[in-house]
């Protein structure tokens, strides 16, 4: 201890210039020794504190053997899964796992706008997490392959949070080319690609009957795009190309997007196929009455009627010919169950005789043009299965076959796109032919890295 202070007072006086030359010598090589050996024994001590140190595990060393935990730990949280029942609301599966009413309510305020109630459906499961404690923590569920909601609830502010959770798919184009057996709908359910009838249904509206002109032995190629998750088919997308052969003439549909970006569908001389409407609300056999005066079939005296009327089985779709506002709803006397709905440029259109109502079309709603707004019935008088169509023009009743025929705005594209349209066409065709192609339903996996065109 007594060497320690000499050696600080030797060095003060060094600082301060009172120490001679000589000794000055000595003790700068005492310090350098004295600090050498005082960051030595300062590692030491690090590195010992380092290497005898336990981690989080109470391990020492990497050679250790760790022990695997083979039990669930009472502080951890629960989670449990459940399935929606039939009649069963989110209310109720909220209520049920001890969310008062005002926080159910602050939940369904913010889901607004990020929630469709149609998703919700009896069968889907859910996750409900809850802290050691048995407090709501997190709802969950999955309202399609690629999205996933999940409603939280901070423990410490008690707030709840929405959020959702996107997985990204991939577009991949694939194509179906062949021979109908039976309909074009049995087809595409043998395929696992039933979605989409309802854009064929749509392109081809104006050009076939598709229970009366597509007959067995009808060859068809459909060009579209599918949604991949994962190497998991989610779902179909645009259709690229159609081609149906009728009597072995084609009626075509191509899509196609012009220099100003506008999108649409186009046959291979480019006319528009989808017109402002369409003359078929629904897939019929027959037409049984025309537009005109008649012999009541019921009444058995000379009437006139108002509309025309489309036989077909009781159950058939029934779809708006145009966009537009439902503005009736319900019953009206020997009409029926009836929709009316309100078109563009003083156009109404009727639907009578409905066995039902469609529940996505009610009253006040607006339709898009091919949205299924009914079914066919025989309601009200009727003799048998049939819909009543009827067009009105500014209060006045129109025959539907003619007015909505002129009422039709078929757009061709302009010459300055033509030479692009064709090249399109030429493409979709050599895709159709590409052997790389997936031919849906025949292989697992879509082959390649092929991307939609538009």
């Amino acid at each position: 201890m007594m060497n320690i202070k000499k050696t600080l007072t030797e060095v003060q006086e060094w600082f301060s210039g009172t120490f001679n030359t000589r000794k000055r010598k000595g003790v700068f090589a005492a310090a350098a020794v004295a600090a050498i050996l005082g960051i030595s024994g300062i590692y030491l001590t690090i590195s010992s504190q380092f290497y005898s140190y336990d981690d989080e595990l109470g391990l020492t060393g990497e050679t250790e053997q760790v022990i695997i935990e083979n039990e669930e730990s009472k502080f951890s949280n629960t989670i449990s899964e459940g399935t929606i029942q039939k009649g069963q609301s989110l209310y109720g599966i909220l209520t049920g796992e001890g969310l008062t009413p005002a926080q159910v309510h602050e939940i369904t305020t913010q889901l607004k706008g990020s929630f469709s109630i149609r998703n919700f459906r009896p069968g889907k499961s859910y996750l409900i997490e809850k802290d050691p404690s048995g407090n709501f923590l997190c709802f969950t569920y999955q309202q399609s392959p690629s999205n996933i909601l999940h409603v939280q609830k901070n423990p410490e502010t008690q707030v709840f949070n929405i959020w959702q959770e996107t997985f990204e798919y991939r577009n991949r184009v694939s194509a179906l080319t062949g021979t109908i057996s039976s309909n074009l709908a049995a087809e595409l359910q043998q395929h696992n690609r039933y979605g989409l009838i309802t854009q064929l249904q749509k392109l081809f509206a104006f050009q076939i009957n598709f229970k009366r002109d597509i007959q067995p032995g009808t060859a068809y190629n459909i060009l579209f795009e599918e949604k991949w998750l994962e190497g998991e088919f989610i779902g179909t997308g645009n259709i690229l190309a159609a081609e149906i052969f009728i009597d072995n003439t084609p009626t075509t549909a191509y899509r196609y997007t012009d220099s100003g970006g506008n999108t649409g569908y186009y046959d291979e001389k480019g006319k528009s196929v989808i017109s402002s409407f369409f003359v078929n609300p629904c897939n019929y056999s027959r037409i049984s009455s025309r537009f005109g005066y008649r012999v009541h079939p019921i009444l058995r005296r000379r009437h006139f009627h108002g509309g025309v009327d489309f036989a077909a089985p009781r159950g058939t779709p029934v779809y708006a010919v145009a966009d537009g506002k439902i503005v009736f709803r319900g019953r009206k006397g020997a009409a029926g169950n009836m929709v009316t709905i309100s078109h563009t440029n003083g156009y109404h259109t009727k639907y009578l005789h409905l066995s039902r109502f469609s529940a996505n079309a009610r009253y006040g709603s607006r339709v898009k043009q091919g949205q299924v707004i009914g079914y066919v019935g025989s309601t009200g008088r009727s003799t048998g299965p049939h819909l009543d169509f009827r067009v009105v023009h500014h209060g006045k009743l129109k025959n539907p076959l003619v007015a909505l025929k002129s009422a039709c705005k078929t757009k061709a594209l302009p010459k300055t796109e033509m030479e692009n349209f064709l090249a399109r066409i030429s493409n979709f065709r050599m895709q159709l032919e590409n052997g790389n192609i997936l031919v849906a339903g025949l292989a697992k996996h879509p082959a390649g890295n092929a991307s939609a065109l538009n």
